[in-house]
C-alpha cells in the first residue's frame, strides 16, 4: 500500500466547519480599516534573507532560529519565508516610493511562518492581519492604532481583553539604559538562565521579557528604562495616555513591555487575553521610526500592530460568535425533463441573491428531503412533474411548522426574502 502523505507539523488544514469563521473575520476586517481609511497591500510570502536579518536583528530569535531560509539553487539567492510582515511592507513601500508626497495608510492579511515547537495559540505557519501608518510622527497616530483595535474587538463580539502599553524611547535612550543593564544582569550572571545567558551580551533587553519565574525578582529589581526617557519621548507617551483616557480606553502601563524586533523605539502595546492560556498576546505593535531607512528607504516615522488571526479566532469561538453559512434553499427535484426546470429554477434565484443548493446525484424524495434538512437550508424547493408541468416549485419550510405551499418562481423568491 501507498503510504498517505500529511500535512507538514504545525501546519495545518482549514476545514469547511472553521473556514466560515475565517470568512467572517475577514470580511470584518476589510469594513473595519476601510472606515479609517486603510488601504490592502499583498505583499510576496518569500523575500530576500537579508531583509528579515536587517530590520528583526540578527541577534533575536527570530532569525536565529525560527525562520525558514534556504538557497534557490537556480539563481543561489537565499530566500526566507516571511516570519513577519512589516518589513515586506516597508520594502514594498520603498521599491514603489509610496511614501513620495504623501503618508500611507496600509493593511495586510496572510500566512507567516516560524520553526517553533507546535502549540494551542502558536503554529509555524500563522496568520496575522498587519496594520502601517508611514510617514506619521505624532503620538496622535499611535492612539489611533489603539483606539481601532478596540472598535474592532467589539465588531467581532471579543470581550476581556486589556491593554499593556510602554515606551522604549529613542536609540539614544536605549544605549545608555543598556550599559547599567548590562553591568546589573553581569551581578547576578549565576543566577540566570541559558536563554537569558545567551542574550546578555547580544540583546540583554529581551531578557526583561522573560517569562522565567526565577528570574522575576531579578527582572523587578533591573534598571527601568522609563527612569532614562528624553524628554521628547516622555512628552510623546504622556501625551498618548491623555488621549487613550479622553476616548475612555483602559490601559495599564507595563514597564517591561518589551517587543521581540529591534526596530521598535517609543510607543509599544499589547492587548491581551487571559481566555488563552501562555500564548495570551493577540495583538502587539507599536512605533518604528528607524525601519524605513534601516531597509534602505528614506527616514520616515512609522507605526503599526499585527495581530494573530488563530488567536483571535479561538476568542471568537469561546464567545459563539459567527454562525455557520446556510442555503436560502435546497431544491430537491424527481421528473422526467432530467432536471432542465430545477436548473433554471435555481440559476434564477442565485441571479436573485439567494443561496441555492441543487440536489445532484438522483435519489429518492424521502433520501433528497434529509440532505436537505442536513443542509440546514431554510426551506426545501421540491420540483417533481407536477410542478414542472404548471411552472411552479412546491415550498416547505424545514425550520418552522407551516403548511407547504406551490408557488410560481416570483412568489418563491418573495417569500424566501420574507
Amino acid at each position: 500500500m501507498v503510504s498517505s502523505i500529511k500535512a507538514v507539523r504545525g501546519m495545518n488544514d482549514i476545514l469547511p466547519d472553521q473556514s466560515y469563521r475565517w470568512i467572517h473575520f475577514e470580511q470584518t476586517i476589510h469594513q473595519w480599516l476601510a472606515a479609517y481609511g486603510y488601504r490592502n497591500l499583498r505583499t510576496p510570502i518569500l523575500e530576500q534573507t537579508d531583509l528579515f536579518v536587517r530590520s528583526i536583528g540578527e541577534v533575536t530569535d527570530i532569525v536565529e532560529k525560527e525562520m525558514y531560509t534556504f538557497i534557490d539553487h537556480l539563481n543561489n539567492d537565499s530566500l526566507t519565508l516571511r516570519p513577519e510582515g512589516t518589513a515586506s511592507c516597508v520594502r514594498a513601500v520603498i521599491e514603489h516610493n509610496l511614501l513620495y508626497g504623501s503618508p500611507q495608510r496600509l493593511y495586510y492579511l496572510g500566512p507567516m511562518f516560524r520553526h517553533e515547537r507546535p502549540q494551542k495559540g502558536r503554529y509555524r505557519q500563522f496568520h496575522q492581519v498587519g496594520v502601517e501608518a508611514l510617514g506619521y510622527e505624532g503620538p496622535d497616530s499611535d492612539a489611533e492604532l489603539i483606539i481601532m483595535c478596540a472598535r474592532l474587538w467589539k465588531l467581532l463580539g471579543i470581550s476581556g481583553l486589556r491593554l499593556e502599553i510602554g515606551t522604549l524611547g529613542n536609540s539614544e535612550t536605549r544605549a545608555t539604559h543598556r550599559v547599567d543593564l548590562l553591568k546589573y544582569l553581569e551581578q547576578h550572571r549565576d543566577k540566570l538562565d541559558e536563554d537569558s545567558l545567551r542574550r546578555l551580551y547580544t540583546n540583554p533587553l529581551r531578557i526583561l521579557d522573560s517569562k522565567n519565574p526565577a528570574l522575576q525578582e531579578i527582572i523587578h529589581d533591573a534598571p527601568k528604562l522609563i527612569d532614562y526617557l528624553d524628554s521628547e519621548s516622555e512628552t510623546h507617551f504622556q501625551q498618548l495616555q491623555k488621549t487613550l483616557r479622553e476616548q475612555d480606553i483602559a490601559f495599564t502601563i507595563n514597564l517591561r513591555l518589551v517587543r521581540g524586533l529591534d526596530y521598535y523605539n517609543r510607543t509599544v502595546f499589547e492587548w491581551v487575553s487571559d481566555q488563552l492560556g501562555a500564548q495570551g498576546t493577540v495583538c502587539a505593535g507599536g512605533r518604528y521610526d528607524g525601519l524605513v531607512e534601516q531597509v534602505g528607504g528614506k527616514p520616515a516615522p512609522a507605526c503599526g500592530f499585527a495581530m494573530g488571526i488563530e488567536r483571535l479566532l479561538a476568542l471568537m469561538e469561546q464567545n459563539d460568535v459567527a454562525s455557520p453559512p446556510a442555503p436560502d434553499g435546497y431544491i430537491v427535484h424527481q421528473s422526467e425533463d432530467r432536471g432542465e426546470f430545477a436548473w433554471k429554477c435555481a440559476e434564477f434565484l442565485r441571479d436573485h441573491g439567494f443561496d441555492i443548493v441543487l440536489h445532484c446525484g438522483g435519489g429518492s424524495f424521502k433520501a433528497q428531503m434529509k440532505k436537505a434538512d442536513n443542509s440546514k437550508a431554510r426551506y426545501a424547493l421540491i420540483i417533481g412533474d407536477d410542478e414542472v408541468q404548471a411552472k411552479q416549485i412546491t415550498v416547505k419550510s424545514l425550520r418552522e411548522s407551516t403548511e407547504q405551499v406551490r408557488l410560481n418562481l416570483t412568489d418563491v423568491m418573495q417569500l424566501i426574502r420574507r
